[in-house]
């Protein structure tokens, strides 16, 4: 009895900080909100971050429902401006569909350390509007404002080398997300004079990368991951010897920020500072995980089953593709995510494998269930440039795409043609990727 006492006190607790919470952000709606926004802003988010996870969700579900527009309100003025299309008509119109909860996130972002509480408070909604898509709309304001306050216009770019700051590095560490950092000695080897690590920051976080990118220089397009991440190699070559930039890895640092375009502009502007560094490099490329091959392969009973038909010959050939890798595995594509298996294939077993995932890159790529990786940097308007078998062995690269990695090129005169390709639903790709289908 008295536990079940004490339950009933805390929910009473809690919904009496729940709605002490949503009175604070009527209050700093209010004109003398507004006045006084810093002080309420503060008192806003320290009693957020105080409820438990069951009531931070029911905030997001107030957050949703009652700071929305009034669709009636909005429909008269959307009414009165479809019979007089005038600027003060559109005027009001913008204002009354704009949901009253946009307000009340600039408000909490112009405190210090605004920026930060709402991007943590973003990543805590993304956890829930999988399960409650009622939230999707709430989402949306929040992305809609990071996205314009994280503009790559306000964002800073810093080469972090080993003698950046500690805290710097350490997340450096913690954040590497594509191939990670075993240590301070692997660190220290990927920061080396050819290798290179850039990262953006934000005014309002200075001390927090929000994304950070690692680039090999070398003399030749890579294959194979393993050289590029040993931390026990040393540089041998020369700064003249580095004819090209590989990007090997890149690591968004903020949750929060998840589907606000960083990527993209931190690659271009790191492939445009080494050029002015080196002016020798000619090439910029990526040696590219992919990692829903795997995946995909072991569920597409009918490899011809892409976005747009193919032609007879292809989708033969890639059945024949498929039948030839079955009988290779002993009818169970799993045994492929094995480094001994994949490495006594023969010829036509590898060239069968490959052909497979070049089908998979360039048929599905456009479609929103294609590669990740490979949907940013077409995207973002690279060309897919070559596969390269056995190029990662770890046992990530083979649970993942058993052991394939991809060349991405970014030719800088020809990002923005490739990226029209691939808006319009078409692969920019190598005439060698091309004779592997």
């Amino acid at each position: 009895m008295l536990d079940g006492l004490k339950s009933a006190a805390r929910r009473v607790g809690d919904d009496r900080a729940l709605r002490s919470l949503l009175l604070d952000c009527k209050r700093l709606l209010s004109e003398r909100g507004e006045a006084n926004s810093v002080a309420i802003a503060r008192q806003l988010v320290a009693r957020f971050s105080a409820l438990p996870d069951d009531q931070q969700g029911g905030f997001f579900d107030r957050l949703s429902r009652e700071f929305s527009p009034d669709p009636q309100a909005v429909l008269s003025v959307a009414q009165a401006y479809a019979q007089e299309p005038s600027a003060d008509n559109l005027i009001r119109l913008t204002h009354l569909a704009e949901p009253p909860r946009q307000e009340l996130l600039r408000r909490i972002n112009r405190t210090p350390g605004g920026t930060a509480q709402i991007v943590a408070m973003r990543r805590k909604l993304l956890a829930r509007v999988g399960a409650q898509p009622e939230l999707r709309a709430l989402e949306n304001d929040f992305l809609h404002l990071l996205s314009s306050w994280f503009n790559p216009g306000f964002l800073q770019m810093q080469q972090v080398d080993w003698r950046s700051p500690a805290q710097l590095l350490e997340q450096i560490i913690r954040h590497e997300a594509v191939h990670e950092i075993d240590g301070w000695d692997d660190l220290r080897r990927r920061l080396q004079p050819d290798r290179r690590c850039f990262a953006f920051f934000h005014p309002q976080l200075p001390d927090e990368p929000l994304i950070f990118v690692e680039v090999a220089l070398l003399p030749e397009m890579p294959a194979t991951i393993a050289p590029l991440i040993d931390k026990h190699a040393q540089p041998t070559l020369a700064p003249s010897q580095y004819k090209l930039a590989a990007f090997y890895s890149i690591s968004n640092c903020q949750p929060g920020l998840r589907g606000v375009s960083l990527g993209n502009f931190l690659i271009k502007r790191v492939a445009e500072q080494l050029q002015r560094e080196l002016p020798q490099l000619k090439r910029f490329c990526t040696l590219s995980p992919i990692p829903g091959f795997a995946k995909w392969l072991q569920a597409s009973g009918t490899p011809g089953d892409t976005p747009t038909p193919l032609r007879k010959g292809v989708a033969e050939r890639l059945s024949a593709a498929r039948e030839c890798l079955l009988a290779a595995s002993g009818g169970d594509l799993n045994a492929l995510a094995n480094a001994s298996t994949l490495q006594s294939l023969g010829e036509p077993e590898r060239e069968a494998l490959s052909r497979l995932c070049a089908a998979y890159l360039v048929h599905h790529s456009t479609s929103p269930q294609g590669d990740p990786v490979a949907r940013f940097h077409l995207d973002n308007g690279a060309r897919l440039e070559r596969l390269n078998p056995l190029g990662d062995l770890s046992r990530k690269g083979l649970k993942q795409s058993f052991g394939l990695m991809v060349n991405y090129l970014y030719d800088l005169d020809k990002v923005e043609t490739s990226h029209e390709q691939f808006v319009h639903g078409e692969v920019a790709h190598s005439r060698a990727v091309s004779g592997l289908i």
